[in-house]
């Protein structure tokens, strides 16, 4: 019998601030299972990952970054021009744990999706300088600075494209993995607010259409979990892993692999909080 050709894999990693930590429990069990990626994209948070995984950084290794993580060490105030606060701390951070590399000297081909704060175009770049891309990705609108880049005023990638999967096409994915972590909740306990919330909520997880578009959209279930607190860090990870655990065999079957995993076989990331 002739050896299905596999198929090569694009792993779209979306944005939602802290809930990125889910993304780690995804690619370690993708890790596990021996699926070699051949694209990875990122928005916002999940840019962050991204590239980390795309220079060669581990899921155990980022989940050990991840452990160690605050808010104090990517973000500054700054006089309220552009801006509350600014990420060139998060550059720092990056630079110590990657150096000044380029997207050329990535492991993994990546790209990172911003979102250009004067004209309103979606903005994907995929070629020089990794941090200050990140840090565009990441920089969402009134909240943090944007940043100048290739003549652009950038800021979060999620206001364009929250789940990059057109990234991943544009690059060559032949199958495409989003992983949606700005899933949305109705707080009917918060009256009107709550209405608001649920409605900004979709509004960014439906943003570029990623969601549509993926061959396997892969959403952790975190519906009301938190978007700012580092403290639910393995909560968020064990999220990430069992929501990719229970879409292993589907990617396995579309993709033309075998589970390396034996039956039955859960990794662990530690207990839940």
């Amino acid at each position: 019998m002739p050896v299905p050709r596999h198929k090569s894999v694009g792993l779209a990693l979306g944005g939602g601030v802290v809930r990125g930590l889910a993304h780690i429990g995804v690619i370690t069990v993708l890790e596990e299972a021996g699926i070699k990626l051949d694209y990875i994209a990122g928005t916002s948070a999940g840019s962050i990952i991204a590239v980390l995984y795309a220079a060669g950084i581990l899921a155990q290794e980022l989940r050990e970054f991840a452990l160690n993580f605050h808010w104090w060490q990517i973000a500054r105030p700054v006089l309220p021009w552009r801006g509350l606060v600014s990420f060139n701390r998060l550059g720092s951070f990056l630079e110590k744990r990657i150096g000044n590399m380029r997207f050329e000297e990535l492991r993994i081909p990546c790209s990172v999706v911003a979102s250009d704060i004067e004209t309103g175009e979606r903005v994907t770049i995929s070629s020089g300088p990794v941090i200050p891309a990140v840090q565009a990705s990441c920089s969402l609108p009134g909240l943090v600075e944007p940043v100048e880049l290739n003549g652009r005023l950038l800021c979060d990638g999620g206001v364009t494209d929250i789940l990059p999967v057109a990234a991943l096409r544009e690059m060559g994915a032949e199958y495409t993995i989003g992983v949606d972590i700005f899933t949305f909740k109705l707080r009917r306990y918060l009256g009107p607010l709550g209405y608001l919330w649920a409605g900004l909520e979709i509004l960014f997880e439906r943003a570029g259409g990623g969601i549509d578009f993926a061959d396997c959209i892969i959403a952790p279930e975190l519906q009301g979990e938190t978007y700012i607190n580092f403290n639910k860090r393995n909560r968020l990870f064990e999220l990430g892993r069992a929501a990719a655990i229970k879409k292993l065999d589907c990617v396995m079957d579309e993709t033309g692999r075998k589970n390396r995993l034996p039956p039955g076989s859960i990794s662990g990331l530690g207990p839940r909080e």
